[in-house]
């Protein structure tokens, strides 16, 4: 690339100049905490990369992909405490290190945070008079949508029937929304016009829809030491999944009813969750789960393909190569 340092690298370093106040200690000790915590900074790169695909200067967009990873961290803060997890990327989720009211108002502060840092594209620092109300714009919306996301995802938690289309919408809204977001920021810092940023935004919805079916499959077939998690978790837990929802829907009668109750019962056994994922292989979901990883990626490589060859095309390839190659 024509800069010194990764988009990584630039993310890493913009992390650890972002100035966050020393005190109240309750408030901003789990921001460090959870910034700290790292984790792979897909979201902020993406905006980088983007910027750098439409011919912009991804330095340019820093403070761009710091509001989006602040607002990513943001959301696990609070989907931990809604889910009751005890652990987040193997440390002490910020509810159970501290407590659930530090949480939520740390949480809170970190999405404040999250939107100072659009301030700085203004004309004053040299960008155009429309940008700032762009941006804001589509922070705004994916912010909405991931809420909107979350909303569903926790409805679909005491729903006995949920339909597939109804998932896909659900985690197009709470995983795929953001990488949508991410890309097109970056384009529009990169002044791109509407075509193109329409364009680099279906990239990240496609890639994050292949991404969440995909972690739907690990949860049922992936080494667990690789995984980080206990195979059949979401079984376990009752969640709707693309594979649960496939077997509710090609299984009948007493399979069916059985799959179902396993899916309803907290209490749930390991020949239970055993019993369902032999029925995702009986039933042939497991391949069928893979082709459908397989399609979203492909749109997601045909949407890249509209780009001119640059080292933030080949960048975003990799990345787009590596998730769909991994286990965990």
């Amino acid at each position: 690339m024509n800069h010194e340092l990764s988009p990584a690298e630039l993310i890493k370093r913009a992390l650890n100049r972002l100035e966050i106040p020393e005190r109240p200690k309750s408030l901003y000790d789990p921001v460090k905490y959870t910034l700290a915590l790292g984790g792979k900074r897909i979201r902020p790169q993406l905006v980088l990369l983007g910027c750098g695909m439409c011919s912009g200067n991804p330095e340019d967009a820093v403070k761009a992909a710091l509001a989006v990873e602040l607002l990513h961290n943001f959301t696990l803060i609070h989907d931990d405490i809604m889910d009751q997890a005890n652990s987040r990327r193997g440390k002490p989720a910020v509810h159970v290190r501290w407590d659930t009211s530090t949480a939520i108002l740390s949480g809170d502060v970190m999405f404040n945070l999250a939107y100072q840092q659009l301030e700085h594209y203004i004309p004053e620092n040299g960008f155009p008079p429309e940008l700032f109300a762009q941006l804001h714009r589509e922070f705004s919306e994916a912010t909405r949508i991931v809420c909107e996301g979350q909303a569903l995802d926790m409805e679909f938690e005491t729903a006995i029937e949920v339909e597939l289309d109804a998932y896909i919408h659900m985690i197009t809204c709470k995983t795929a929304a953001l990488l949508d977001a991410s890309l097109k920021m970056g384009a529009l810092i990169a002044g791109a016009d509407s075509k193109t940023v329409e364009t680099i935004g279906r990239l990240g919805l496609e890639a994050g829809i292949a991404f969440q079916i995909q972690d739907d499959l690990l949860d049922a077939v992936a080494d667990p030491d690789k995984f980080g998690k206990r195979v059949g978790g979401d079984i376990y837990e009752g969640k709707k999944t693309w594979l649960s929802l496939e077997a509710l829907k090609r299984t009948s009668g007493d399979e069916r009813n059985k799959i179902s109750a396993i899916l309803q019962n907290a209490l749930c056994t390991e020949t239970d969750v055993q019993y369902v994922i032999d029925a995702y292989q009986k039933h042939g979901i497991i391949r069928d789960s893979e082709e459908a990883i397989k399609n979203h990626y492909i749109s997601c490589l045909s949407a890249l393909g509209q780009f001119k060859e640059s080292p933030y095309k080949e960048a975003v390839l990799n990345l787009i190569e590596t998730l769909s190659k991994r286990d965990n």
